[in-house]
């Protein structure tokens, strides 16, 4: 794998490369356009031209041979370029009359790119052995009576040299330091964000951020599920006017932004959602984060709460209300049983002894509620548990139930005593209605997954009247029921019991005009 500091070196290479090819082509076009009186090449031109010529092809095949960086493994090939740009340097002056012609504060450029790719002892010797070169060449090519000239000359070219070589060395030391830290910052700070965006995608709290155009600029599995999107699809960049009516809330929020405000609605799905908003302010821009949560495991919370005060409240109950009323249903008993009551009366200790078992059952039933104890979940195969029941169910009442599945395997993690309740509460419900609708008791039962989550539900289809609109509020309420006979408890009951294991149960008509109970499970791998 390339390192960041392969990086630079070839980069720093690649713009050296066209350096060698641009000095090579200006001096050159320089020696042939001068005019004879020029100082390139002045004392041996021929040397000059044939070494430019050739210093031309050279810089020409280190671009082909160099240029791609698969080539470009290690130093070595480096040091090769850098001596040969000395060699030819040197030469070039030699043939230009030495040292004081300027061709030399050429190399202080060669040594400065030696002291950004090689170590620190060897980018000084490099620099050592330039300046030696230079004073030898000095020299040998200064004639005796300008000797002291020449070697000042050739001296603070050489301090020149080893001074650009430590000072480009200091340079590309930090330079590297810099590099190295920053590209392991960069890694740390990508290392939290995939960190980050993992928490964020697996976390139970569904979270969506959009921008000043309500557009979606993120949003986790748990926020599509609760706003019933499909799977398979990217929602970044969607807008979210077509998804019910969480635009409206949003903008609802925005004109009166509390902090902390929560909405509940149910957007476009058919469970309760819980939506806290907060606002993001970055650099000229506005963004509102959204976070949802499942309303069912809110209420699973405060239902425990619920049923720990009820406990008291029936406790209560049974102690002041059933002991008398055992004694009133006894004493009407044995008062049916007198050979001396007129008809009249006899209809009136019927109507005692009926209202009386009534009392009896709604006490049953609210202390049924109240000793509901922590669900004990276990993981139930719908295909294999719901059939099951439905012959245990029909072995004792004259009825035709109908089951069939959507899915090869829908499961649910749920406390099988409570599904059996909340199933017995919903077919009596609905054989009941269906009976006195079509003379026939009769209902469908379906299971399935749902096309966007892969969670479980359970339809329980009757063919009665169905619920009146002035009644669809209050039918999951305690005590409110149509019924002649009935508590008023069986749909608040089963509701209850949904909603202790995070699931939900709903109404809802289905397509040809038939009554529909839904329950709603979360996902067959959620902790109840």
């Amino acid at each position: 794998m390339d390192t960041n500091q392969d990086i630079y070196n070839f980069r720093t290479l690649r713009v050296y490369l066209f350096y060698r090819l641009i000095l090579a082509v200006l001096l050159y076009i320089m020696y042939v356009s001068q005019p004879t009186s020029s100082a390139l090449g002045n004392s041996d031109p021929e040397l000059f031209r044939w070494v430019s010529v050739g210093y031309m092809m050279i810089t020409s095949l280190s671009m082909v041979l160099l240029f791609d960086r698969s080539s470009f493994q290690s130093n070595y090939k480096v040091s090769v370029l850098l001596i040969t740009d000395i060699v030819v340097l040197l030469i070039l002056i030699h043939a230009s009359g030495g040292i004081t012609n300027g061709l030399g504060y050429l190399l202080v450029i060669t040594a400065a790119i030696a002291s950004m790719f090689l170590p620190g002892q060897l980018a000084l010797a490099f620099a050592a052995v330039t300046s030696l070169l230079i004073i030898g060449e000095t020299l040998y090519s200064t004639k005796s009576n300008n000797i002291v000239g020449a070697m000042f000359s050739a001296g603070t070219l050489g301090f020149l040299v080893f001074i650009t070589s430590i000072s480009f060395q200091y340079l590309t030391d930090k330079i590297r330091t810099s590099t190295k830290e920053a590209a392991e910052k960069t890694e740390y700070a990508s290392q939290l964000v995939q960190l980050a965006q993992h928490i964020v995608a697996r976390m139970r709290t569904g979270i969506a951020v959009l921008d000043e155009h309500n557009k979606i600029e993120l949003i986790n599995d748990s926020a599509r599920q609760l706003l019933d999107l499909p799977r398979g699809q990217s929602y970044l960049g969607t807008d979210i006017s077509n998804i019910g009516n969480l635009e409206q809330l949003v903008n609802n929020w925005r004109s009166n932004p509390i902090t902390g405000m929560s909405e509940v609605d149910t957007i476009n799905s058919r469970r309760e959602i819980r939506i806290n908003f907060a606002s993001l302010d970055t650099t000229n821009r506005h963004k509102t984060i959204l976070y949802l949560e499942d309303y069912r495991f809110l209420i699973q919370q405060a239902q425990q709460l619920k049923l720990a005060s009820l406990g008291r409240l029936t406790a209560s109950i049974a102690h002041e209300v059933r002991n008398p009323l055992g004694a009133i249903s006894h004493a009407a008993q044995l008062l049916s049983e007198s050979q001396y009551l007129d008809p009249s009366d006899v209809r009136f200790t019927e109507i005692i002894l009926q209202h009386s078992v009534r009392m009896n059952q709604i006490i049953e039933n609210t202390m049924a509620l109240s000793k509901r104890k922590e669900p004990k979940a276990e993981l139930i195969d719908l295909c294999d548990w719901i059939p099951i029941f439905i012959k245990e169910y029909s072995d004792t009442k004259n009825c035709e139930i109908t089951y069939h599945s959507d899915s090869q395997q829908p499961r649910v993690k749920m406390d099988p005593s409570h599904l059996r309740q909340i199933l017995t509460n919903l077919f009596d419900n609905g054989l009941r209605y269906s009976m006195e609708a079509t003379n026939v008791a009769s209902i469908t039962v379906t299971s399935g997954l749902s096309i966007n989550d892969d969670t479980t539900f359970i339809d329980v289809v009757d063919n009665g009247v169905g619920v009146s609109k002035d009644h669809i509020q209050s039918i999951f309420e305690p005590f409110f029921t149509t019924a002649e006979h009935g508590t008023g408890l069986g749909l608040y009951l089963s509701r209850e019991l949904c909603e202790i294991n995070q699931a939900s149960l709903s109404y809802l008509k289905t397509d040809d005009n038939k009554s529909c109970f839904k329950i709603n499970f979360p996902h067959h791998q959620r902790m109840i």
